[in-house]
């Protein structure tokens, strides 16, 4: 990969167009693996309900290493499009070469886990055997063999830095699709391959993550001659790693914020039954196929916003964040009339028993009313993330989930009502979307209204 002196796109191309050439290859790649946690839900489904709340419960640690890798990735993306912007090429690739290196520290970190905690960490949950059987393969497999996913996301976040998000398209989805063709196989034992049930789940995830990781490697070697990764005479950079976890530390703990919020909502909903862990787990499962979109567009947007800050052009900032607002919530939209118009139908594709079905039609109903808000949410969380406020973006998401949501779902566990759990999301999402707004306003005031007079 060699160093461009060209205009890129992000800094010339019309807006709108700039933003859905870019978001739609994510956007696309995001819903194939929304779809992917969808299909491998619904075939452990079809083991027995305890394989599902076992999957369910290993969530917040898979979710704690995607959290570590995108909040890494986040915090690459938003330093080394910033450098392309101000057309620093040496910054760009040492940024790049010191993620990467970041990144492989955390697998190792994670493979620990697996090896040493993967019984404890479902103990803690549950004293149900087959439950914690399950749980405890699946989440060894994932943690010891992690470095796949933190590769994927990493090379995948180095093209969408550079704009090229059809490529990281590619290796999304090629990844996702081998999972998808693999569980069954795998699970069930067809083809002649055993039977390995969880276990089975397990493995063809790691190799649909090995999967997109070649292929996302192939593309960065071969098309993004933007960057040059070399490790040669490599010593890690405390000023690039500084500048890098700057932003990646509040969106890694932004993140992983969510693995405590579903361990927390977990304990609470237990006791009630084991049921509406399950129920819980579907929910999560359903509402990525809402949210990854959502997610595709902010992410393609990061680089667009970095990128023009960079180069200190305030309209196509201000463009840029008022029509991903709008695609944002307009999505949301359509998820909330789903989850509202056919919920019984959704928790079907998972095999529910009578007590899922109850359980989960008022769960789905109730807790998708925060889907429009938290639409507008991602997308001015991304902004902070862009600008290298990572930090308002840490205190949003630290208020809703921990100071908010949990105590107010335990408050109204203290009711004896389940139902009464689940409003515990729509007030959460309500006040994360003032604070939003009131970072907002102080972040526009202060770096994007007189960015043009800096020049």
């Amino acid at each position: 990969m060699s160093t461009t002196t060209s205009e890129n796109m992000m800094g010339v191309m019309p807006e709108n167009r700039l933003l859905l050439t870019m978001s739609i290859p994510m956007v696309i790649s995001m819903t194939v693996q929304a779809l992917y946690n969808i299909v491998d839900s619904i075939f452990v489904a079809r083991l027995s309900e305890s394989a599902l709340t076992a999957v369910s419960l290993a969530f917040p640690i898979q979710n704690l290493m995607i959290a570590v890798g995108v909040g890494t990735g986040v915090g690459i993306n938003a330093f080394l499009s910033r450098s392309l912007g101000e057309r620093n090429f040496n910054a760009v690739n040492r940024s790049a070469t010191n993620g990467l290196f970041l990144v492989w520290v955390s697998s190792v970190v994670f493979m620990l886990i697996g090896l040493f905690c993967s019984e404890w960490y479902f103990r803690t949950q549950t004293d149900i055997e087959e439950i914690i059987r399950y749980g405890r393969e699946y989440m060894f497999v994932v943690c010891v063999f992690s470095m796949g996913i933190f590769n994927q996301v990493t090379f995948e976040r180095l093209l969408t830095s550079t704009g090229k998000t059809f490529y990281a398209m590619v290796s999304q989805t090629a990844g996702a699709v081998t999972n998808i063709i693999l569980d069954p196989i795998m699970i069930f034992g067809l083809f002649g391959f055993p039977r390995l049930e969880v276990l089975g789940a397990a493995i063809a995830t790691v190799i649909g993550q090995s999967v997109g990781t070649l292929i996302a490697l192939y593309f960065n070697l071969k098309k993004n001659h933007e960057i040059n990764v070399s490790f040669r005479g490599f010593k890690p950079e405390g000023k690039i790693i500084k500048a890098i976890y700057a932003v990646g530390v509040p969106a890694i703990l932004m993140a992983a914020l969510g693995s405590v919020m579903t361990y927390g909502i977990n304990r609470i909903i237990l006791p009630f039954t084991a049921t509406a862990a399950a129920v819980f787990g579907v929910y999560f499962r359903l509402q990525s196929f809402i949210f990854m979109p959502v997610f595709g567009l902010s992410n393609a947007m990061v680089p667009i916003i970095a990128f023009n800050y960079g180069a200190k052009k305030k309209k196509r900032i201000t463009k840029t964040i008022k029509l991903s607002i709008i695609y944002a919530v307009s999505i949301m939209l359509l998820g909330l009339v789903i989850f509202h118009s056919f919920p019984g139908a959704l928790l079907r594709m998972f095999n529910g028993a009578e007590e899922m079905m109850t359980i989960g039609r008022p769960a789905l109903r109730i807790i998708s009313l925060t889907f429009v808000f938290a639409g507008l949410c991602v997308v001015l969380l991304s902004v902070f993330q862009a600008l290298g406020h990572g930090m308002k973006s840490l205190i949003v998401s630290f208020t809703r989930q921990i100071i908010v949501l949990l105590p107010v779902a335990w408050l109204m566990s203290l009711t004896g009502s389940l139902i009464a759990v689940w409003w515990a999301f729509p007030i959460a999402e309500i006040a994360s979307l003032v604070l939003c707004l009131v970072f907002m306003k102080q972040v526009y005031d202060t770096q994007i209204r007189d960015i043009e007079k800096c020049m």
